[in-house]
């Protein structure tokens, strides 16, 4: 698998990466084994969790995986922390929770570090200095090797990278940024993708396939054995399934016929190959649907199919998203 650099830094990952979403929760470890040895044999290195994955059964299953299966140096682990399960409060970006929770996940991981940590959300009643001082406390003690942010709007990505590069003392640059991105989701591009691009940060689009809708499996009503028809992620699929959702996912079929391929491949290639985007992170239920997905490393796709896709998809960006002289 083709290997890109995250961000404007020396580390290089696997440009598809494996998400552990649903480890510890409806993926057992059998499932979660298979799926981990399908994506290292197909040379695939980053592996995507989070402390709160799984109620961090996720971060646990993956130690376990971690060197009987495949080799810890072979792997690019990435976690996560700042969630929390308080109604009140959803994330806390304080420095004493933010270290904390990275020491809870390097025993659950069964490693002396993770390759790339990254804040899961903004906190907006934690000084954000605050915040990104945790990341530059857990590389220079050797907890964390790179660090990243997730779920920032652009002016919260703009403003921690910006602070990150200008601040005096050493200061780790903020290497990636995680964020839903797909043809049913193109709102990074109005803001986060241009500050991303500018300040030299990758990103890794979760749900890159539309929360599963864009698979096309959707079209036909919903699969019993599918997340739509789960009580707990049906609210998570919902709002994919509507009228203007309906025809990208028609137009992605059109695509996939004409290609000889599947509708997944056209999805997950369209958006891997978007500008600014290292690796996106692809969460399967069985290692017989990673295993298609891994499958896209041979398609590019046409120009004019990109064309077509991001014509049918295309988000409203107006004033002061565009060029205002264009306005």
């Amino acid at each position: 698998m083709e290997q890109r650099h995250l961000g404007r830094t020396g580390l290089r990952v696997s440009r598809i990466g494996l998400g552990t979403l649903t480890w510890g929760r409806d993926t057992d470890d059998h499932d979660a084994a298979e799926q981990l040895k399908a994506f290292w044999e197909a040379g695939g290195t980053l592996v995507d969790t989070a402390d709160v994955y799984g109620g961090g059964e996720a971060e646990y299953l993956l130690g376990q995986l971690i060197d009987g299966l495949v080799p810890r140096r072979d792997l690019v682990i990435a976690t996560k922390a700042g969630s929390v399960a308080d109604p009140y409060r959803r994330f806390d970006g304080s420095r004493g929770h933010l270290l904390a929770a990275l020491d809870d996940s390097l025993e659950r991981l069964g490693t002396d570090h993770v390759d790339l940590w990254q804040i899961h959300a903004f906190d907006p009643v934690t000084p954000l200095e605050e915040t990104l001082q945790a990341l530059d406390l857990a590389v220079s003690s050797g907890r964390a090797r790179y660090a990243g942010v997730s779920n920032f709007c652009g002016w919260q990505l703009a403003k921690a990278a910006t602070w990150q590069l200008a601040s005096p003392g050493v200061r780790t640059r903020v290497a990636s940024t995680q964020m839903e991105y797909s043809l049913l989701q193109r709102g990074v591009e109005r803001e986060v993708l241009p500050a991303a691009l500018d300040l030299g940060v990758g990103l890794l689009p979760s749900s890159p396939l539309g929360r599963g809708v864009l698979t096309g499996k959707y079209r036909s009503g919903t699969p019993a054995d599918s997340r739509g028809a789960s009580e707990l992620l049906a609210p998570f699929v919902e709002p994919y399934l509507d009228e203007a959702a309906s025809r990208v996912v028609d137009a992605v079929a059109t695509a996939a016929d004409g290609l000889a391929t599947t509708p997944l491949q056209v999805a997950l290639a369209w958006v891997r190959d978007r500008p600014g985007v290292v690796a996106p992170i692809v969460g399967a239920r069985n290692a017989q649907q990673l295993t298609e997905a891994l499958s896209v490393e041979a398609l590019s796709l046409p120009d004019e199919i990109c064309q077509a896709l991001d014509d049918v998809s295309a988000p409203v960006h107006r004033y002061p998203d565009q060029d205002w002289s264009t306005l």
